[in-house]
């Protein structure tokens, strides 16, 4: 068994904060005394149906807790999902149906899966209270806070602010406090979440105490950078890796990041120690870009498949060749025009780019060639006669063969 200091030296890495920072200690030392597992809470609302590395930071901790022999408690937020969380958001979330919310959730669990022991972790959907709540029960639960509180929040604060300002809605204001009610109803010890959530956990430790629970402990993670290096991951900014794409996929996108990641993305994705972190970046950033990229493939596809990945990518990047499995693109004759086909409409039709302005931008910038010579195609006027079986590369991992139909 660890020692409480080893403990908390391993919970403290990758952590941002923790409220109140000395609580931690007293609370492992009274779980150790007494032999009971502290109940360690992580919410997630199922908006999406891909869960990428961002949203493992938290999970991974919620993971080690469980290696250190305390209480996981999953929270599928089902009900706060149709509020939506405003926290970091400068608009309002759009709403969701009910159908929409579950069938995410089947998701959400399959891939968290990954991550966490889901066997023994305790696993809640918010409904089973708040389906029940009535209008008085949603009074009560309003009368625990104030407008000039909620007005704290710094999202909510730049909308109020904006001009012309921003609507604030008034079911959003209901977020924090569904969150934080979700503590007291299973009666968390500690919660984890991301540095824009620490209003939220707040609010659960206020309410615990206005209900006599001896409050839970904040702790919160970085916000994870995504594949361009500057704006949080995300699927919408197209900047991330899916915990459930391919190894080859896992393996390529993470030998694509600026060497100024290495050292977030080795801290808050895998569990190499600080000093071997150091040694393995100052020595070689593309060697420990390799080590990096089969971490990460290992831990969701095991080693064999890390190593192939590795392989591939060799292959594919430091010898110029394609990889031995080409995702293949439908190319419909009605997109044709005289038999030809603008380039940059090609690259947009073939998925490797989500909008035809950004094709032609990619084409401009020299990022798009084209068959066994791999022709570079600079012009986005460039009409060219796609054939079956001719390959389009867009970057170092967008590729394509090309089937017309």
């Amino acid at each position: 068994m660890l020692s409480i200091d080893q403990q908390l030296e391993h919970l403290r890495r990758g952590t941002e904060q923790i409220e109140p920072a000395g609580e931690l200690r007293k609370k492992l030392e009274k779980s150790q005394a007494t032999g009971k597992p502290l109940r360690v809470k992580y919410g997630i609302d199922p908006t999406g149906i891909d869960v990428h590395l961002g949203h493992t930071v938290p999970l991974r901790k919620l993971r080690l807790f469980q290696e250190l022999g305390h209480q996981a408690v999953l929270i599928i937020g089902n009900y706060t999902a149709l509020v939506g969380d405003p926290s970091g958001r400068d608009q309002s979330r759009a709403r969701l149906t009910e159908e929409q919310v579950e069938k995410n959730a089947i998701d959400y669990l399959k891939q968290v899966a990954k991550v966490i022991d889901i066997q023994k972790a305790e696993v809640r959907r918010n409904g089973e209270w708040f389906s029940k709540f009535s209008f008085l029960d949603v009074l009560s639960l309003t009368s625990k806070t104030t407008i000039q509180r909620m007005l704290e929040r710094d999202d909510f604060t730049k909308r109020f602010r904006a001009e012309p300002s921003v609507p604030i809605y008034m079911h959003e204001c209901l977020y924090p406090l569904m969150q934080g009610h979700d503590s007291v109803e299973i009666h968390a010890d500690i919660e984890l979440g991301g540095s824009e959530q620490l209003f939220n956990l707040m609010m659960g430790r206020r309410l615990q105490e206005i209900d006599g629970q001896e409050p839970q402990i904040c702790m919160t993670m970085p916000i994870l950078r995504g594949l361009d290096g500057n704006r949080r991951m995300g699927k919408s900014l197209g900047n991330y890796v899916g915990i459930g794409e391919p190894a080859n996929e896992q393996f390529g996108k993470t030998m694509s990041i600026p060497d100024s990641l290495l050292k977030e993305w080795f801290e808050l994705l895998t569990d190499r120690p600080a000093a071997e972190i150091e040694a393995l970046i100052s020595s070689h950033p593309m060697a420990a870009k390799k080590t990096l990229g089969k971490d990460i493939v290992s831990f969701y596809h095991g080693a064999e498949a890390a190593e192939a990945a590795q392989k591939e990518w060799e292959n594919r990047f430091s010898k110029g060749q394609d990889p031995a499995e080409i995702p293949e693109a439908i190319v419909a004759t009605t997109d044709l025009f005289e038999g030809k086909i603008n380039i940059a409409k090609l690259v947009a039709v073939c998925g490797l780019a989500k909008s035809n302005s950004e094709a032609r931008q990619k084409v401009t910038e020299g990022a798009v060639n084209v068959g066994a010579d791999r022709t570079k195609i600079t012009d986005p006027k460039q009409m060219i006669v796609p054939e079956d079986g001719m390959i389009i590369r867009l970057g170092s991992r967008g590729i394509r063969r090309l089937k017309v139909q």
